[in-house]
C-alpha cells in the first residue's frame, strides 16, 4: 500500500469513528451511512466477513456432485456436495490468475476445469492439475480458498472469517427452534430474488420492525399479531403458547438475544402470536401444505429467528422461510426469498404455488418500494433521522448492534483471509 493509500485510510477511518461517537442515542443512523463508499467497505470487513450466512436449504444440491454458485457482494462462493456427501463451499477464484473457475450457475460436477489455463480443482477445492508446471510446484498448496461450512437443520452457513465466531449457541437454538419445525427434512418450493435500490442496512432495518406493518402491509396485518405492539398482544401469545404446549411440544426461544461479544455469533430468536382463528401466514390464514416436524396441528404462531447481521428465518407449523439480505454495492442490495415445506409434499397434491407464496411475495413487493422510497429521502442533504419508536425496539437493537460491530478492530483483517482448500477440513 502506498503512503497516500494509507493516510487516505486513516483519514476515512477517523471520520466513519467520528460519525460513529456522533451517533445520537434513541434515534437512526445518519445518511453517510447509508451512501458512503467507505463505510460500505467497512461494513464488508467488520460485518460481512466477520459473521455466518445463511446461503440455501442443502436440498438445492441433493445429489452427490451437485453444486450451485451464489453471489454475495463482489465474491463468488461455490458450494458443493462431494461424492461422499460432504458439502464444501470455496471462492470462486483460480488459484492461479482469478479467472472465475466456476462458469455455470448450477449442475453437476466433479471437477471444475478453469476456462483460461486449464487449472483443474476437485469439487472438494483441491487442485487435481496444472498443466506444463515445473516438477517443483506442489499442487495442494493451490487449492481453491475455502470457507467455513456448517450445516444445521438442513440449512447450509458459510463464514468467510479465517477464524469464525463461535456458532454453538446458534446451532442449539436451531435444533430448538427450526428443529421442532423439521427444517433438516424440509425441501425448496420456491426461491425469489429481489434487487433492491438501496444500501443493505436500510433494507435489514425494514425487515427487523413492524412499527410499519399497518400502514404498509395490510395483507400481512390481516393475519399477523405482530402489528401490534407486545404489550397489546399479551394474552394472544400466552394462548399461542398454551397451544404449542399442548401438542407436546416445547420451542426454545422465548425472546432470546446473543451478541457477538466474547466471540460468539449474533442470534436473537422470539414468538409471536397469528390472530384467533389463524393457522398459518397465508392470505386467509387457512393452512397451506403438510403439517411439518412434530407439529400434529397448528398453534397459531410464528418463531422467527435474527442470525448475524444478513439471515432470518419464519417458521409456520406447514411451511418456512429463509430471508436472505445481500449486500452488492454501497448504495443497492439483493432480498433472496427461499420457502420450504415438507420434503415429501407433492406440488399441486399437497400444496398450491401460488397460494404458497402469496403473502410473502405481496408483503416483498411492499418492502421494496418502501425501502426505495426511504433511499431516495435519505439522499437528500437535508436529512436528519427522528427518534426510534417503540414498536421499533428491534431495529434500536440492530442499530445499536451494527455501530458496536463496525467499532471493533479488525485484527490485521484476519477475516478477509479464507483458508486454502488443504489447510482444514469443512466441518458439516
Amino acid at each position: 500500500m502506498f503512503a497516500s493509500d494509507l493516510s487516505n485510510t486513516t483519514v476515512a477511518g477517523d471520520r466513519i469513528d467520528q460519525l460513529v461517537a456522533a451517533h445520537r442515542p434513541g434515534h437512526g443512523l445518519v445518511r453517510a451511512f447509508y451512501h458512503d463508499e467507505d463505510i460500505y467497505e467497512r461494513d464488508l470487513d467488520r460485518v460481512f466477513r466477520r459473521h455466518w450466512h445463511c446461503v440455501a436449504h442443502e436440498s438445492v444440491i441433493p445429489n452427490p456432485n451437485d453444486f450451485e454458485v451464489f453471489r454475495m457482494a463482489s465474491e463468488q462462493v461455490i458450494v458443493t456436495r462431494t461424492a461422499t456427501g460432504a458439502i464444501h463451499a470455496m471462492l470462486n477464484v483460480c488459484r492461479h490468475r482469478g479467472a472465475e473457475v466456476c462458469t455455470k450457475d448450477k449442475g453437476n460436477a466433479r471437477a471444475f476445469v478453469c476456462p483460461y489455463h486449464a487449472w483443474t480443482y476437485g469439487n472438494d477445492g483441491a487442485l487435481k492439475a496444472a498443466r506444463l508446471m515445473p516438477k517443483d510446484f506442489k499442487r495442494e498448496d493451490h487449492g481453491l480458498k475455502k470457507l467455513h461450512v456448517r450445516v444445521v437443520g438442513g440449512l447450509i452457513f458459510i463464514s468467510f472469517a479465517e477464524q469464525p465466531l463461535d456458532f454453538t449457541e446458534v446451532e442449539n437454538l436451531l435444533r430448538a427452534t427450526c428443529g421442532q419445525y423439521g427444517w433438516a427434512e424440509a425441501k425448496v418450493a420456491h426461491r425469489q430474488s429481489y434487487p433492491v435500490d438501496a444500501n443493505w442496512k436500510l433494507a435489514v432495518e425494514n425487515y427487523v420492525e413492524c412499527y410499519h406493518c399497518g400502514p404498509a402491509h395490510p395483507e400481512y396485518s390481516e393475519t399477523h399479531a405482530l402489528e401490534q405492539p407486545l404489550h397489546m398482544i399479551e394474552e394472544l401469545n400466552a394462548k399461542m403458547e398454551a397451544r404449542t404446549c399442548a401438542l407436546g411440544i416445547e420451542v426454545g426461544s422465548g425472546d432470546h438475544w446473543q451478541s457477538s461479544a466474547g466471540g460468539k455469533e449474533t442470534v436473537h430468536a422470539f414468538r409471536y402470536a397469528l390472530y384467533d382463528g389463524v393457522k398459518t401466514g397465508s392470505k386467509d390464514g387457512q393452512p397451506l401444505s403438510t403439517l411439518m416436524g412434530r407439529f400434529s396441528d397448528f398453534d397459531g404462531g410464528v418463531t422467527s429467528i435474527h442470525l448475524g447481521g444478513t439471515t432470518f428465518l419464519v417458521c409456520y407449523p406447514d411451511h418456512g422461510m429463509i430471508y436472505r439480505f445481500i449486500p452488492k454495492t454501497a448504495g443497492t442490495c439483493e432480498m433472496e426469498l427461499i420457502w420450504l415445506v415438507d420434503g415429501k409434499a407433492e406440488e399441486g397434491r399437497d400444496y398450491d404455488l401460488e397460494k404458497l407464496t402469496w403473502l410473502w411475495t405481496v408483503t416483498t413487493d411492499e418492502d421494496k418500494a418502501i425501502i426505495e422510497h426511504t433511499s431516495r429521502g435519505v439522499r437528500s442533504h437535508y436529512f436528519v433521522p427522528g427518534p426510534i419508536a417503540p414498536m421499533e425496539q428491534n431495529e434500536l437493537r440492530y442499530i445499536n448492534w451494527y455501530l458496536d460491530e463496525i467499532s471493533r478492530p479488525t485484527h490485521g483483517s484476519s477475516a478477509s483471509r479464507p483458508r486454502d482448500a488443504s489447510s482444514a477440513a469443512t466441518a458439516v
